[in-house]
């Protein structure tokens, strides 16, 4: 039987149509845009597969220029910045009908020994397996969401995610500090190629950042009142981990002003191992409307 997750990794397995240029497409079943994890993690599998694979990914660095069409293919062309001792840099934009709608830049490092050291993961949280599934509280929270919304949470997809405290993330409390931890695995086993690991992080770490720091202000990112989308988008990775395992977001957004939000994340294994950083600036504002 064939895991969800391979419909990820189909998705993230670019056509290579030249030596720095590649095309992807998007899943049959998408909302009225790109996702913009998937644009990100497709950027990311065409920088890479322009780099020596002794060389890994430790930072991104992406900017969301324009809105995605889900009906159109995505056409990537690499630039090769540098090739160093150490390092490598890339520069990756992805288009549609000749226009930019993702900037990324990419470095990747040779391994090497050096310092060590790490923020500790959250205490005290709930196991992920004795946590609802994401199927599961589409359902019992159905009367708060809209029906679009409420359908796409509902479908099996390709990442089980937990939500560490449900209630406070719809809202049932009100307004509340704008933070939350997220676990979050593939739906199935995946091969030891460690880019594909982090091409799927990379997918997963645009969600729900911006309505981390929306539940400080006791609103929703899918409210129709809510005018919202991803501006910017940085991930560093530390230390090798799989996207097979249980992995914990825990976000935070420290400030929101002048219609832009900032959150941050950490990403730690379920033993505690910080694996990876995410920063983003997004755009959150009322619709004039509503106003």
């Amino acid at each position: 039987m064939r895991a969800p997750v391979e419909d990820l990794l189909d998705l993230l397995n670019l056509e290579t149509l030249g030596d720095t240029s590649f095309r992807g497409h998007n899943p049959p079943v998408s909302g009225p845009m790109i996702y913009g994890g998937q644009a990100v993690a497709q950027a990311l599998v065409a920088a890479q597969r322009t780099v020596d694979p002794g060389r890994a990914a430790h930072s991104l660095h992406a900017y969301f220029v324009l809105a995605g069409d889900p009906r159109a293919p995505i056409s990537f062309e690499v630039e090769k910045i540098r090739d160093g001792k150490s390092f490598s840099t890339r520069r990756c934009v992805a288009s549609q009908a000749g226009r930019a709608i993702l900037s990324l830049e990419a470095s990747f490092h040779v391994a090497e020994e050096g310092f060590d050291h790490a923020a500790p993961a959250p205490r005290g949280l709930a196991d992920p397996e004795t946590l609802e599934t994401a199927e599961a509280l589409a359902e019992r929270f159905r009367h708060a969401l809209p029906a679009v919304v409420a359908k796409r949470i509902a479908r099996e997809t390709a990442l089980d995610i937990r939500v560490v405290e449900p209630d406070r993330y719809l809202l049932l409390n009100g307004a509340v500090e704008p933070r939350q931890c997220i676990w979050f695995r593939a739906r199935g086993p995946m091969s030891d190629d460690a880019s594909a690991h982090r091409a799927v992080l990379a997918y997963f770490s645009d969600m729900s950042l911006i309505n981390t720091a929306l539940i400080g202000h006791g609103r929703l990112i899918f409210e129709p009142a809510i005018q919202a989308a991803s501006l910017d988008h940085a991930v560093w990775f530390h230390r090798p981990f799989r996207a097979d395992e249980w992995l914990l977001y825990e976000q935070e957004s420290p400030t929101a002003c002048g219609g832009r939000t900032l959150t941050r994340g950490q990403i730690f294994t379920q033993d505690g191992r910080l694996v990876a950083s995410v920063a983003q600036e997004g755009l959150a504002r009322l619709r004039s409307e509503a106003r």
